[in-house]
């Protein structure tokens, strides 16, 4: 994650060690695991990357395959269009040439540096508490200064694209619309609905960190009709005790990821022994 978070490489082959730069935007697409997006799930659960990577972007955008009647029939007009004989003839005097576009992201990257003005400042302070008191609970965290960095980083761009040298409040203004269209729409919780930047942040929600002490506590519990008593007995499989946990918690939503969670750390505790991997895991009272 060098080159995102530090803009180096850090190379050290046959003998060469240096650091190279690494100043340029990332444009990424990812499918999910399943090859169509689970809305029950949240992000980093339905992608194959880890959040420390995930969390590097400035804005997530979820592109589903949704029904809708008018945007279904423009895709369909389009397709079948491209095997007519004689296609329609297209306007293309409102397109913009490749070379004059070449010389304009050419002139805007070496001639504009914006800079902050007071009003700026101002304002893109003020979105980033508007931001932060979003929380509904203590333990929710809605933006970080990861996200302020992204707001600064997008106003600019705007302002560069606008070949201004300076940053106005209409560019942080529209900065804020796309993190919160974008990256904030990602990071809403699918099972409480609240926003949440520690899906992105570290792929656990603060309800599911809820739930998995909560499981925790339960684990620990020995007595008689308790969740604890069905490893108190003797070894029971994973899939054993995560029936137990539906039949005697009254914990709503539990997953088979929380279990493990929670099952990982009474085993960093002692109070557990695991073998084996996935359902056909073993579960057992540490001696």
């Amino acid at each position: 994650h060098e080159a995102m978070e530090q803009q180096t490489i850090s190379v050290a082959k046959a003998g060469i060690i240096c650091s190279l730069n690494a100043r340029t935007s990332i444009l990424a697409a990812a499918n999910p695991i399943q090859s169509r997006y689970n809305p029950q799930l949240s992000v980093v659960e339905n992608m194959a990357l880890p959040p420390t990577l995930l969390s590097r972007f400035d804005l997530i955008y979820l592109v589903l395959d949704t029904p809708n009647p008018v945007t279904d029939r423009k895709l369909a007009k389009h397709l079948v269009a491209m095997y007519f004989e004689h296609p329609p003839v297209r306007d293309t005097s409102t397109i913009l040439p490749i070379e004059q576009f070449a010389e304009y992201v050419s002139y805007a990257r070496n001639e504009c540096h914006p800079t902050l003005t007071d009003a700026a400042v101002e304002k893109l302070t003020d979105c980033y508490v508007n931001m932060r008191r979003m929380s509904t609970t203590k333990n929710t965290i809605t933006a970080t200064p990861r996200q302020l960095e992204s707001l600064v980083r997008l106003a600019e761009a705007r302002a560069k694209m606008l070949l201004r040298d300076e940053v106005q409040v209409e560019d942080v203004e529209e900065a804020q619309r796309l993190l919160h269209s974008a990256t904030l729409a990602a990071a809403t919780d699918p099972r409480t609905g609240r926003i949440d930047m520690d899906l992105i942040n570290t792929g656990r929600s603060a309800s599911s960190r809820d739930r998995t002490q909560q499981l925790i506590k339960e684990l620990r519990n020995e007595k008689n009709g308790a969740l604890g008593e069905v490893i108190k007995s003797g070894s029971v499989t994973f899939q054993e005790l995560f029936d137990a946990v539906l039949q005697r918690t009254e914990i709503s939503d539990i997953s088979s990821q929380e279990l493990q969670a929670a099952l990982r750390e009474l085993v960093e505790d002692d109070y557990l022994v695991t073998s084996g991997r996935g359902r056909d895991q073993t579960i057992a009272r540490a001696r």
